[in-house]
């Protein structure tokens, strides 16, 4: 069953084609990966679908809740999370309070309450916390759950990235290249988390990433954008031997 369905999505920034009646369905539990070179749409893509970018025309569906005008807010409370490609944390914050930050949207008591500090406000933010800690144990953080962002080193930062989205509790995860400028070893343990996510937190994951190693490997299903357009749609297997997708992107060994 799809979960996430695009159909005839267009975007147009004035006489700039970023995407080009692009129809994708995104499968329930699976990773799908977005590839294609760069400036290929891909972004452009993602953020149509999390409401920061409204498609000139097509729609997008979230099961049967219409996303193509939602605001990113509305997005989110649907179960709609991303990890951003060039890092949105506050980088003057530690990693708790960046994770604590992110869960505010479930803190469902009002000023007056706030101020009490006592009964339903208390056990509220108990139950974040606690969700919270959950989480850094989950992306074993606990080494840097008190260090400031900003101190730590960029793939520790990407993995918090990660977290933060995680921490919003979705059940689809956009994860727009948290690979990109990792060492062959931060990268292994990124995959590693990306797949227990899928399997153990049972969240359907739409990949946008740049290494083919790393796609093919752990990918259930992929599309290929180039200049706007879908050029290629399969299992890793079939898009590895798509002659569009060789010649566009892949190339020959």
């Amino acid at each position: 069953m799809a979960e996430l369905t695009v159909t005839d999505v267009t975007l147009n920034f004035g006489g700039l084609l970023a995407l080009s009646d692009v129809n994708m369905e995104i499968e329930r539990g699976l990773i799908t990966s977005v590839i294609g070179p760069n400036g290929a749409g891909k972004t452009s893509l993602l953020n149509c679908i999390c409401g920061f970018y409204f498609p000139t025309s097509g729609e997008i569906y979230y099961g049967d809740f219409r996303l193509t005008r939602s605001a990113p807010h509305q997005v989110s409370n649907l179960g709609i999370a991303r990890a951003f490609q060039n890092l949105e944390l506050f980088k003057g914050m530690s990693v708790l309070d960046n994770l604590l930050l992110a869960r505010h949207q479930n803190l469902r008591y009002n000023f007056l309450q706030a101020i009490i500090y006592w009964g339903k406000t208390s056990r509220i933010e108990a139950e974040n916390r606690g969700y919270v800690e959950e989480i850094i144990d989950f992306m074993e953080l606990e080494p840097y759950r008190k260090k400031i962002v900003g101190n730590l080193s960029y793939g520790v930062q990407k993995r918090v990235e990660v977290a933060r989205a995680l921490t919003l509790g979705p059940k689809l995860l956009l994860l727009d290249e948290p690979m990109a400028g990792m060492n062959i070893e931060e990268k292994e343990d990124m995959v590693r988390f990306i797949l227990d996510i899928q399997k153990e937190r049972n969240i359907t994951v739409v990949l946008v990433e740049h290494d083919l190693g790393v796609v093919m490997d752990i990918s259930d299903f992929i599309y290929v954008l180039d200049f706007g357009v879908v050029i290629g749609a399969g299992n890793p297997k079939e898009i590895s031997s798509n002659p569009k997708v060789i010649d566009a992107y892949i190339g020959e060994e």
